[in-house]
């Protein structure tokens, strides 16, 4: 990820803590959402746990409501969170065919007063593709008519917000947002968790905290108000080196002539191999003889228990790539040897 950045702080009062937050991340963060504070929930546990506790708190709120929906194919962690809490999981296919597009018509197939919650993320992981507004409109009225939330992980939005609306800013009411700086950013060490939601739901979140970890580290949002607000500038500047690796990145799949799935925001590649099981051919093939470890698609193709599918996706993801070095470069050559070899 390679960010850094000297911190001036000053004298800092470490035994500070804040149950609802630390003001000045509050007012940084909303000002970066154009939102209001009050619809601002931040924790130290990434957008990961956030979509965890979120999950968990969405599901006591209405124990009627033990049905969740969530896409496919997905991220994992967010199907096996959602099973945790939902006693029953359906799946909201998005079709190749359609460019893995929401569909709402299929989405109101299968919804029921017993729904409690339907789990998006935009771009999608893995295939990149973009919702837009009147996507995301047309998603919400289903949620509406059925009396359900819409969690949506936008971690991945982060590398261009012009391109990709927030969920909270389509419906304010019944959309949550989840998202992070450690994609876009490199702030993994700093762990900050982001959620977009309506007043009371932010109010309930906090309080989980405050009665399961405690509340969250205050020197984590000092650096983040500091990094959002005079650090603006070269956070801007950082994301903006990735578009190098993209161009080379897609420069290399059309000569390869291998299929993807445009990834306008995001630095990760939804990419078809002429090889049938991904997940075979990395393991006993690129792994040994090359050293080299693309995700298979089969990671995102969990329906309900841990069977692998056979799939000819990978997925290449270009964030452990230094922007500032040649690396890519060879990582390149090198699964272009595995291909070929």
């Amino acid at each position: 990820m390679y960010f850094r950045r000297e911190l001036n702080l000053g004298e800092v009062d470490l035994s500070v803590n804040y149950a609802n937050g630390n003001p000045e991340a509050i007012k940084q963060v909303a000002r970066w959402y154009s939102t209001r504070k009050e619809n601002i929930f931040v924790s130290s546990e990434g957008a990961s746990g956030q979509n965890a506790r979120i999950i968990r708190c969405l599901a006591e709120r209405n124990p009627f409501k033990k049905e969740a929906i969530v896409e496919y194919p997905t991220y994992e962690p967010l199907l096996r969170a959602t099973q945790e809490h939902f006693r029953r999981v359906r799946r909201l296919e998005r079709l190749e065919k359609d460019a893995y597009a929401l569909d709402a018509d299929r989405l109101r197939r299968l919804v029921s007063e017993k729904t409690g919650l339907l789990i998006l993320t935009n771009p999608h992981a893995p295939s990149g593709t973009i919702s837009d507004v009147n996507e995301l409109k047309e998603v919400m009225n289903v949620a509406h008519e059925h009396g359900f939330y819409v969690l949506c992980d936008e971690i991945y939005a982060e590398f261009d917000r012009r391109a990709v609306p927030t969920l909270f800013s389509v419906d304010p009411l019944l959309g949550v947002v989840t998202t992070s700086y450690t994609k876009a950013y490199g702030l993994g060490g700093l762990k900050l968790g982001i959620a977009l939601a309506e007043k009371e739901l932010v109010d309930d979140l906090y309080t989980d905290v405050v009665n399961t970890v405690g509340n969250s580290p205050n020197v984590v949002q000092l650096a983040a108000a500091e990094l959002l607000g005079r650090g603006k500038v070269k956070l801007q500047k950082h994301v903006q080196k990735w578009s190098r690796l993209k161009k080379e990145a897609e420069e290399w799949l059309s000569s390869e002539n291998l299929e993807y799935f445009p990834s306008k925001a995001g630095v990760t590649y939804w990419v078809k191999l002429q090889i049938n099981d991904t997940y075979r051919w990395i393991n006993e093939k690129t792994i040994s003889r090359y050293g080299l470890a693309a995700v298979p698609g089969t990671f995102f193709m969990f329906k309900s228990g841990y069977r692998l599918e056979k799939s000819n996706m990978v997925r290449l993801g270009l964030g452990a790539v230094n922007p500032d070095s040649s690396d890519l470069t060879e990582a390149l050559g090198t699964l272009e040897k595995a291909l070929k070899g």
